[in-house]
């Protein structure tokens, strides 16, 4: 059990830096109004290729928010089981 309860808190530990690393990668919500705003001109390939990043980073965000949800919760009643 209490090897159990580090492997948990390990994963948790890693899904929890890389929720962190994934938030600050992705673009603000307000890029696009700044860039408008500035007069900023970008190709539509650009524009493509920053959404489809943007796109990816987003749904890596939920499935990684999701593990460390689920990690933590079984982290908690390991922690709670063994006293």
């Amino acid at each position: 059990m209490n090897t159990l309860k580090i492997i948990v808190l390990v994963l948790d530990l890693i899904s929890a830096v890389l929720l962190t690393a994934t938030i600050l990668v992705q673009s603000g919500k307000s890029a696009g109004l700044s860039s408008a705003i500035a007069g900023a001109s970008d190709s539509f390939m650009a524009k493509g290729g920053s959404k489809t990043l943007d796109a990816k980073l987003a749904k890596a965000t939920k499935w990684i928010g999701l593990a460390f949800v689920v990690l933590t919760l079984m982290a908690a009643i390991l922690v709670t089981a063994t006293r």
